[in-house]
């Protein structure tokens, strides 16, 4: 829901920003980033979970304008508009409008290939979804970016072997606890993710 202050800390200096500049340019926006006054809110509602990502991001963490407020300014200082997001995948999206809003993403539409950790789109999409999946993954650069694959090479092979609880992941980073879940990997793990030895082999397909 939207908070309480965002319509006089957002929405009505944003605009009459809008008013008297109503097709900002980038260094405009960035002069008058009302939206910054509702980022700590923003983390509080997504209970600091990157909405691309799924993973816990360290407060306050970036906003990103769903529709770009390059392309859509009117939407820039709507709460509506606004998804939790880290500053890296925020780069990465720019004013892309190939992602998928993480608002529509069901579940099976992505899901994680054990062991690499790569992201895929999952089994039985039709082509038109699975396409859109593997776009927003390509944009994104969720397999592309080592930071991601790493991440979450490390948080499986610490559940593997007792370092990390499913409860933390449920908590933290929802993504891999759902697909531990629907994998049925609380029993395999362990096998599947051999810590000496398969954190060599896992490692080069995260970089």
């Amino acid at each position: 829901a939207e908070p309480a202050s965002f319509n006089s800390k957002v929405r009505q200096p944003g605009k009459a920003f809008l008013k008297k500049c109503p097709n900002p340019t980038n260094t405009e926006f960035r002069k008058n980033a009302f939206w910054k006054n509702s980022v700590h809110d923003l983390h509080a509602a997504y209970l600091g979970i990157c909405a691309y990502t799924c993973f816990y991001l360290v407060p306050p963490g970036s906003t990103d304008h769903f529709l770009p407020k390059s392309i859509h300014p009117s939407e820039t200082y709507e709460w509506k508009n606004y998804r939790l997001c880290s500053h890296r995948v925020n780069g990465y999206k720019s004013d892309s409008k190939d992602v998928i809003d993480p608002f529509v993403v069901q579940s099976g539409w992505f899901v994680l290939d054990v062991p690499s950790c790569l992201v895929k789109p999952g089994a039985g999409l039709s082509k038109v979804l699975t396409n859109q999946v593997e776009a927003t993954i390509k944009q994104l650069r969720l397999n592309d970016d080592d930071y991601f694959v790493q991440e979450r090479c490390e948080l499986m092979v610490d559940f593997a072997f007792g370092e990390v609880t499913l409860a933390h992941l449920l908590k933290r980073y929802p993504f891999l606890a759902a697909e531990i879940i629907r994998q049925g990997l609380q029993a395999t793990a362990a096998q599947i993710f051999k810590k000496n030895s398969m954190l060599h082999q896992i490692a080069p397909s995260c970089r």
